[in-house]
């Protein structure tokens, strides 16, 4: 009978372990998906933040202003633990004390010696004279073992009770655990289904992107033809033409024997076919191989280019007209803002545009070299930028973002942002203030998934990420530990996160990334454990993972879309496919990452697993940021040059 009390306690006791601290719970606090923990081990879990998740079923918790204090006590959990404990201590003191003796309460000199049984207690001979002389009495021993008869049964009745008690929270125990195998197991297929679908849809978007390009390259080809063709027998006339006017001003000997080169000139072009309009091929494509829902055809309609600027003198009429593009040009829905300052075409420096080979060696602006291998594939890169503090110049272009038809330029030493077309035209610019007058260096730029951009920068003083609409126009703004070094900037637009790299110390401190709600609150800190050294750029790729990069350990880190490490590749150059300072970081349909090797003066392409795949480009001075638009364009800074680079292909 003595070790039923000990069992019953080992049984309970299994219910009363904390999951954190697997001690008994001390002040238990109630989550909103019921599981219980010690208020100690919540308040290190959550840290600073008004939100965590729970250990367990990872169920998201906001906390109120009184942080874990304000979860409400389970008040079963503290009434079972603390009947625990006291049993605990009573079970001691039982063992430490041994019996006093069978002494009466009201004679303590006296020892009971009868048991009464009208009255049902225990008496020593001076209570049985004063007051239970006449009672029928039995001795102690005997009533003990008939009181004994009669309650060992109960005993053991409640011992079934509490044992199927036991077994019900056994069973509950199990089921929970079931219940969350299954939950991951769910989850796991759900992730999987998804994934597969966004490969194929990825795979069917690329292929009618691939034949979208090929379609508007193949008219793109034939209106220049057209152009070529049009604009050589223009020359041509102009000048029998011109030769002709200057004849007729020099005397009537020049006339009649120059007279015969006109006519000539005149009577070939008449002869000659008039220009036909030039049938540009409708862009519809059907998606083949991988099979991805589609909704019939799929109509590709061109969309509105940037602006271009015309020139002020007129410009002569087409002597044949040119077809239109088969798909209609829609009107751009949004109005394009005025600068505030008007900004002259010598303001603006040049946009070059350059066709290299795909080794990397340029070829020359706009035109074929003659040692060009014939066949080889060609990609075009626009250049723009310059140093200087003028429109269109950069200095230290640290920071870049690309939205669907903009480039948005972090120029650090100008304090402010640059806004360009995708072509290198520029846009507008506006500064990157703080509050009032006060303006901050700006290290990295990152668009949201409303169209705002995340600025991190910072002044002497104190460093900052603001939030900015595209003209310019401050929309919040936090303060940001001062670290020693500068920090990167990404949105997860899919969950509204906001990622900043942060180095607390010298270059032997680890660094961290923070990820915030957009209203400041703390969701985690990612990537403490891993030794990352001056964690400087940051993205997130289309699965959710998020990529830093460790400029000082020369390494790559990649986190899952929880903050959960998953893999590293890099490490110091010795071979294909290591860095040397690396800096900005992108991926792009595929998942591939790309990373600015600053210090090999190269931009790198790596696979999802860190694999190395490719040297996009070689011929850079200091490539810094890298940006991915969503139809393919790579877009690189070069703080060496002070030039953005824009590469079409690659």
């Amino acid at each position: 009978m003595a070790a039923a009390p000990s069992n019953l306690g080992t049984e309970f006791k299994e219910e009363l372990i904390c999951s954190i601290c697997l001690e008994l719970y001390t002040r238990p606090k109630m989550l909103p998906c019921q599981h219980t923990f010690c208020q100690d081990c919540l308040q290190d879990h959550a840290g600073k933040g008004r939100t965590f998740q729970c250990p367990i079923c990872r169920q998201q918790v906001k906390l109120t202003r009184q942080g874990v204090e304000g979860l409400p006590i389970n008040h079963l959990v503290t009434s079972l633990c603390e009947r625990l404990q006291n049993q605990a201590t009573q079970s001691g003191e039982t063992r430490e004390q041994p019996q006093s003796g069978n002494r009466c309460s009201f004679h303590p000199s006296e020892v009971l010696k009868v048991y009464c049984k009208q009255c049902q207690v225990p008496v020593c001979d001076q209570c049985l004279e004063q007051a239970h002389d006449d009672h029928r009495t039995t001795t102690i021993k005997k009533a003990a073992q008939e009181k004994s008869l009669r309650v060992k049964p109960l005993i053991n009745e409640g011992r079934n009770i509490i044992e199927s008690y036991l077994s019900f929270l056994r069973n509950l125990r199990e089921t929970e655990k079931t219940l969350n195998e299954q939950k991951q197991q769910r989850d796991n297929s759900i992730i999987q289904a998804y994934n597969q679908m966004m490969q194929k849809l990825t795979h069917g978007k690329d292929l009618l992107l691939s034949e979208s390009q090929k379609n508007h390259s193949k008219n793109l080809e034939k209106i220049q033809t057209g152009r070529d063709r049009a604009l050589a027998d223009i020359n041509e006339l102009c000048a029998a033409c011109d030769r002709a006017e200057q004849e007729l001003q020099q005397g009537w000997v020049e006339i009649l024997s120059q007279q015969t080169t006109l006519t000539e000139v005149v009577v070939k072009y008449q002869r000659k076919a008039a220009p036909t309009p030039v049938h540009t091929e409708p862009a519809v494509f059907q998606p083949t191989g991988t099979p991805v829902p589609v909704l019939g055809h799929v109509i590709i309609q061109s969309l509105p280019s940037a602006p271009i600027p015309v020139a002020p003198s007129p410009i002569p009429a087409v002597p044949s007209p040119i077809t239109a593009v088969s798909a209609p040009i829609t009107a751009v829905s949004a109005p394009i803002t005025a600068v505030s300052a008007p900004i002259t075409a010598a303001q603006i420096p040049p946009v070059t545009t350059v066709l290299a080979s795909s080794n990397g060696a340029a070829g020359g602006t706009g035109h074929h070299h003659d040692n060009q291998r014939h066949g080889e594939p060609q990609s075009k890169k626009v250049i723009f930028g310059g140093e200087g503090s003028g429109t269109g110049q950069f200095k230290s272009p640290f920071g870049v973002a690309v939205s669907d038809e903009e480039v948005f330029v972090a120029d650090n030493g100008n304090m402010r942002i640059q806004v360009f077309t995708l072509h290198g035209t520029f846009v507008q610019q506006f500064p990157t203030v703080v509050s009032g007058e006060e303006k901050m260096k700006p290290w990295d730029v990152a668009m949201d998934g409303e169209g705002n951009l995340w600025v991190v920068g910072g002044t002497d003083l104190a460093h900052f990420a603001v939030q900015y609409n595209k003209q310019g126009r401050v929309l919040r703004k936090f303060d940001l530990y001062k670290a020693v070094w500068n920090r990167g900037v990404a949105v997860d637009t899919r969950r509204n996160h906001i990622l900043i790299t942060q180095s607390t110390g010298d270059q032997s401190t680890q660094g961290e990334v923070l990820v915030f709600w957009p209203d400041r609150t703390t969701v985690r800190t990612v990537g403490q454990q891993q030794g990352m050294k001056w964690p400087r750029y940051i993205t997130v790729s289309g699965e959710g993972n998020i990529i830093v990069s460790g400029r000082y350990n020369q390494c790559v880190y990649v986190y899952n879309e929880y903050g959960q490490f998953q893999l590293q590749f890099g490490g110091e150059r010795s071979s294909e496919g290591q860095l040397n300072e690396p800096r900005g970081i992108c991926t792009d349909g595929a998942d591939n990452i790309i990373v600015a090797d600053y210090g090999n003066s190269s931009v790198e392409m790596f696979d999802k697993t860190g694999r190395f795949v490719k040297s996009i480009t070689t011929d850079l001075n200091r490539p810094c940021a890298v940006a991915m638009a969503t139809q393919g364009q790579l877009v690189v800074t070069d703080v060496g040059n002070n030039t953005v680079s824009i590469f079409h292909t690659y």
